[in-house]
């Protein structure tokens, strides 16, 4: 049974943006790091506030260093260009902004919202399953993604691990995703 949102809170997902709010959690999330190295074991080097990539575009190199005010601006370059991708994908899809909000975090700190279930659960009316599939980011792929026939890439069965920090931001993720979902 799919469930609604209130009125008042629906907005069309190409519509909205990245909240202050939803920016404040992310980086909060991320936390700040001067100096790039891999988040976890066997993930590629970030810096700043969880960026890949440096101000040339090019893979951020381990050891590299960034300051807090060029670490926000590389955040916000990450924002824009994820919020391009999410608003596509969900385009007419009617959300509310703590949903965006929590969706962008989970895609800003993973690149895989548009390639899972949520796109086609929120098209489906099922909010609470989109919002409570943000809880299935929680864990870490240990080996080389593999691509399926469609192209789309997956983790190897049995080199998913369950990480406590990663559950524990998805879990809150997943709250801020639920705030717009009136049961």
């Amino acid at each position: 049974m799919a469930t609604q949102l209130t009125t008042r809170a629906r907005i069309a997902a190409a519509a909205l943006t990245f909240s202050a709010l939803g920016f404040s959690a992310y980086l909060n999330h991320e936390g700040f790091a001067p100096r790039a190295v891999p988040p976890i074991r066997g993930d590629v080097p970030t810096y700043g506030f969880g960026s890949i990539l440096g101000p040339d575009d090019n893979p951020v190199k381990p050891g590299t260093t960034i300051t807090p005010t060029a670490a926000v601006k590389l955040a916000i370059r990450d924002v824009q260009r994820h919020e391009a991708v999410l608003k596509k994908c969900l385009g007419d899809v009617e959300i509310s902004q703590p949903m965006f909000d929590a969706f962008m975090s989970v895609d800003l700190n993973t690149g895989g919202v548009c390639n899972s279930s949520i796109p086609a659960k929120l098209r489906a009316g099922d909010y609470i399953a989109a919002c409570e599939t943000i809880l299935d980011f929680g864990n870490f792929c240990t080996k080389p993604k593999i691509r399926d026939a469609n192209g789309k890439l997956h983790c190897p069965p049995g080199a998913l691990k369950p990480i406590a920090g990663l559950q524990k931001r998805r879990q809150a993720e997943r709250d801020m995703c639920m705030q717009g979902v009136v049961p």
